[in-house]
């Protein structure tokens, strides 16, 4: 531990006014629970994030791209690398006709209304997912019959290992269902969409429909959406499967299964992210239990022990 905390004195020192020091994590994610990072970046140029990956490199330091946070649990211990956020920096949208080009920072919610109000269709789906397009490249969002990897032409990436950007067309991304071939160290900057030209007022009653429709059906307060991937798309939910084993309602320390959503986990207002944690555990354990479907986290566990955690990667089957 103690050549880990070296190494992050030394990066702090090397990067001088672009780090900040234990930087609290929790309320950057939709769970507003977690602890610190040690250290904290937010390049606002090229320049600046290729500083950044040297120092990462030359420390071997592990590293977080935080987005909008919407499927980040961060540990009450925090995390022991450089976290990075973008949101000072790619945070710009262009249209052209029917292509879109979006800073990953991008709120999915944001350009959602901003592609319908310019007659572009295609990307309603994204009103109700309160991530960014960066997450969403990263992890092929979706929702509402639709998913990024329906409209993306390409995705212009940063790799922290080679200090380059490139453009990658999109079926070189790997995207899959809640998933993609991206690896940590590959940093989505821009995505290039290519949408439909639509009617504005048939748009906009879509995007209030799905809204109307997210606020009667999921919870709001604190939690990341859905937690588990459903385990057969289209014909078995999670939610059904954590309802079948009765865990609708259950509740450790401040976190709960909700009562509206059985596949949403809130974060209440004494919550930690051990609470949180152990209540995404005890699901995942008593549905492979009863059932034998091993439900997968959309959660990202960042800073817990990686003994007995299931990945975003790992299987999902009967």
């Amino acid at each position: 531990m103690s050549v880990i905390a070296d190494n992050l004195r030394n990066a702090a020192a090397d990067l001088g006014h672009l780090a900040r020091l234990n930087e609290p994590l929790g309320p950057l994610t939709t769970y507003r629970v977690g602890g610190s990072a040690a250290l904290f970046v937010s390049p606002t140029c090229l320049a600046e994030l290729q500083e950044v990956a040297v120092v990462i490199a030359r420390y071997d330091l592990p590293t977080l791209v935080v987005g909008r946070g919407s499927n980040l649990l961060i540990a009450d211990a925090g995390f022991a690398g450089v976290a990075m956020s973008l949101a000072e920096w790619a945070s710009g949208i262009e249209l052209s006709g029917s292509d879109v080009r979006s800073g990953s920072a991008v709120a999915l919610p944001v350009l959602a209304r901003r592609t319908a109000a310019a007659g572009l269709t295609g990307f309603e789906w994204a009103v109700g997912v309160p991530g960014s397009i960066g997450g969403a490249v990263r992890m092929n969002a979706g929702g509402h019959g639709s998913d990024i990897a329906a409209c993306i032409e390409q995705a212009e990436i940063f790799d922290l290992h080679t200090q380059r950007c490139e453009w990658r067309p999109a079926d070189t991304l790997g995207l899959r269902f809640r998933g993609s071939g991206l690896a940590d160290h590959e940093i989505v900057l821009t995505a290039h969409l290519k949408l439909s030209p639509g009617d504005v007022e048939q748009s906009e009653r879509e995007i209030a429909e799905i809204v109307r429709w997210r606020r009667e059906n999921q919870p709001g307060g604190q939690n990341a959406g859905s937690v588990f991937v459903n385990p057969i798309p289209g014909e078995l939910s999670a939610g059904e499967l954590i309802d079948r084993v009765g865990l609708r309602g259950l509740r450790i320390g401040g976190a709960f299964v909700s009562d509206k959503h059985a596949n949403f986990i809130q974060a209440g207002e004494s919550a930690t992210a051990a609470d949180v944690k152990a209540v995404i555990d005890q699901v995942r354990d008593r549905v492979a239990r009863e059932t034998g479907f091993e439900l997968r986290s959309e959660v990202r566990l960042v800073g817990f022990d990686e003994s007995g955690v299931v990945h975003p990667e790992a299987s999902s089957h009967g």
